[in-house]
């Protein structure tokens, strides 16, 4: 196949997953509003951020009066995934260009890294790697086109409704969806409760935004303690 047609099978490949997308690029758009920012920022968030949970939580901790500092630390924390990711991929993108694996770095979220090192793992060494990279583009492109023109709408919808419109409760809901099917073990029980109340607690206590860093730690750990028992 042809890096083209490379390109669109991996836009063909994600399509089915922009059901997903498309909702939550919409409370994305709308989320800073609600949460005292301005609307259009979200805008900023997609553009150069492009990864909604991350996003939602940097919005979460600058309108709770968190420093830009937390609300950075809070997007890393969440995305630590995205360099196991990139550490599974690197093998069969060593053959590309630095530039190039850089800017499949931007496109890399979790839609495009699923259908990516599934189709790569299957079919062995049989594709090289410009064409792999054309794959994971065409994945990746219209993944980035779908979720900047959700967040657009959303900031537009956002925008028309009502200012007492209760639309922050999509954010810990959004967070609740990405949660729930990844509790699969007594581990991961055990990080999500303890990390739900460590941040909670922390929130109660006056910790304001750094309570998503608060409950990320605790997570971890007792994820990591009841692992090793």
């Amino acid at each position: 196949m042809s890096n083209r047609s490379e390109a669109r099978a991996g836009a063909r490949a994600v399509a089915p997953m922009l059901l997903g997308v498309i909702p939550f690029g919409l409370v994305a758009g709308a989320a800073p509003g609600t949460q005292g920012l301005p609307r259009w920022s979200a805008v900023g968030f997609s553009a150069i951020q492009f990864a909604g949970a991350s996003q939602l939580a940097a919005i979460q901790v600058l309108g709770a009066g968190g420093s830009a500092l937390v609300a950075i630390l809070a997007a890393w924390t969440i995305n630590l995934r995205l360099v196991l990711y990139s550490a599974s991929l690197a093998p069969y993108l060593a053959g590309v260009s630095t530039r190039k694996r850089l800017t499949a770095a931007y496109f890399l979220v979790d839609q495009n890294y699923a259908v990516a090192v599934t189709r790569w793992a299957a079919e062995g060494d049989q594709q090289g790697g410009d064409r792999r990279l054309a794959f994971h583009l065409g994945a990746g492109v219209l993944l980035w086109a779908c979720w900047q023109l959700s967040t657009i709408a959303g900031v537009v919808i956002g925008g028309a409704l009502p200012r007492d419109t209760p639309l922050d409760f999509a954010l810990p809901l959004v967070f609740l969806v990405l949660l729930v099917p990844v509790i699969t073990n007594r581990a991961s029980v055990a990080a999500a409760v303890a990390g739900g109340a460590g941040a909670v607690a922390a929130a109660q206590l006056g910790a304001g935004g750094a309570s998503i860093v608060v409950g990320t730690v605790v997570g971890i750990a007792a994820g990591a303690v009841v692992d090793t028992r």
